[in-house]
């Protein structure tokens, strides 16, 4: 004798009535209007606009427009072999890297350390006033933390040119100084963003089991063994995403920061890709047109070039740990 079982779906399925049905059908008319203008938004201001890269395989006129533009030589590379055989190229690749690569390491090990510190007080009082003191800074504009940085370094009177002669060192015009540009732009942004960037892990922490905790006690583990075997593992996997995710970017360091600290005088390390196609794209000093085409090619070179390496980061993360975008 054979018996039916009907599934849950089945069951639920029969159990809706053109009532219930109807309600299912004006809440999903419900729910696609709430998606519609976000939809619509990211449509037409995100995706269309791309339709203006075709600027960088053109010799771009604002008098002729994108579709009357004449295509370049080369098959449309002009600008691209253009940009790559000049002779401050690897320059500008290279202060790129270096101020990326830097900020990358220091901004993905540190707030996770400073997180794990911090979870271990068990102060409540003095964990906030830690955690408020340490979040100040991120509200600090841009333009308001490079002014300090002048005040603290490039004058005579300031604290740290001070600080620095006390204990023997010339630290006069640090700012104007191309070897120091790295370390203060680094240092700076750390200052300024590590509240912020532990918040992600402070919450991944507070989802700890206590039971395991407790567990690893038992078994005679003191808190640092702790930290390193019950919270470390919990985060691992969120600090994994944020670093491929931060990889993702490699090429496209903060260009409001670097233009503001820029000086004549540390341009050999403060020219990176997003200063150099500013300065092309808006002259100073100049009544003429920028080079529109030219900018929009390398800026097309450094969005492919950060998909790239997007890619094989997340990639090689997927064979190593199970943990990827996707």
């Amino acid at each position: 004798m054979e018996t039916n079982i009907m599934s849950r779906t089945d069951i639920e399925t029969l159990s809706r009535t053109p009532a219930k049905r109807k309600w299912y059908s004006k809440m999903g008319l419900a729910l696609f209007a709430m998606a519609l203008p976000t939809f619509l938004y990211v449509l037409i201001f995100h995706y269309l606009p791309l339709g203006g890269l075709v600027i960088a395989f053109k010799d771009y006129s604002s008098f002729k427009g994108i579709f009357d533009s004449p295509w370049t030589s080369m098959g449309g590379f002009k600008h691209f072999y253009t940009f790559m055989t000049q002779p401050n190229f690897w320059s500008i690749v290279k202060n790129t890297l270096v101020l990326s690569v830097a900020s990358i390491i220091f901004n993905s090990i540190l707030p996770i350390i400073y997180a794990l510190i911090l979870n271990e007080v068990r102060i409540k009082k003095v964990k906030r006033v830690v955690q408020t003191i340490m979040y100040a800074p991120y509200f600090i504009s841009v333009s308001v933390l490079v002014g300090m940085l002048f005040a603290f370094f490039k004058t005579d009177s300031g604290i740290f040119t001070r600080l620095f002669a006390f204990f023997g060192f010339d630290a006069s015009n640090l700012m104007e100084n191309p070897d120091y540009f790295c370390m203060i732009y680094v240092v700076s942004g750390l200052w300024q963003g590590l509240g912020w960037w532990s918040i992600v892990y402070m919450g991944s922490l507070a989802n700890v089991d206590p039971n395991l905790h407790d567990a690893a006690t038992i078994d005679g583990a003191g808190r640092f063994r702790r930290i390193i075997y019950v919270n470390l593992p919990q985060i691992v996997p969120l600090a994994i995403i944020m670093f491929i995710m931060s990889i993702g970017n490699i090429l496209s360091v903060g260009f409001e920061k670097v233009y503001l600290m820029q000086l004549s005088t540390n341009l050999s390390s403060s020219e990176i890709i997003a200063t150099y196609v500013y300065n092309i794209s808006f002259p100073k000093g100049s009544s003429g047109m920028g080079q529109f085409s030219y900018a929009t090619a390398i800026g097309l070179f450094n969005s492919v070039v950060n998909i790239i390496i997007l890619c094989l980061a997340n990639f090689v993360s997927r064979k190593v740990s199970d943990n990827s975008l996707w």
